[in-house]
């Protein structure tokens, strides 16, 4: 009987999956990396979108779904955690104070300082980086056309 190492013996046959499988495989493997960097940073996937879109500064929470891609009441729960942890803070807009904004407190400053690399830390060198973005991309747009 095999000893469980063996299969790594075995060359991989990677190059004859088709392109469907190689992205998913990849994308559960980003995923996981992803999720164990940001449980080091005490990060959600969730909160760790809203901390970037708020790097120019505020927002309000219909903004942040619709940047993030999810609903209104999706994002108000992302949001309630993140005040609850301290790493942002809601408040009414200088410019309009009927309307209320979430923006980064320096926690949240220092949390998106420690996971602002995630894609460089977790990403290798990706040979015509843009071309892939783009290929991605045309993916996304297109699977967005059959919803």
């Amino acid at each position: 009987m095999p000893t469980p190492a063996a299969h790594h013996d075995r060359p991989v046959a990677e190059h004859d999956w088709s392109t469907g499988r190689l992205l998913s495989t990849a994308a559960r493997m980003v995923e996981q990396a992803w999720s164990e960097r940001l449980d080091r940073a005490g990060l959600t996937h969730a909160g760790l979108i809203v901390l970037h879109h708020l790097e120019h500064g505020s927002a309000s929470q219909a903004e942040l779904a619709r940047l993030a891609r999810v609903e209104a009441q999706t994002m108000s729960r992302t949001v309630d955690r993140l005040v609850r942890e301290g790493l942002v803070e809601r408040g009414s807009d200088p410019a309009d104070r009927r309307r209320h904004v979430v923006s980064r407190t320096a926690a949240g400053e220092r949390a998106w300082s420690t996971i602002a690399t995630i894609e460089s830390d977790v990403f290798p060198d990706i040979p015509n980086e843009e071309g892939f973005r783009t290929t991605l991309l045309a993916i996304i747009h297109a699977l967005e056309q059959t919803d």
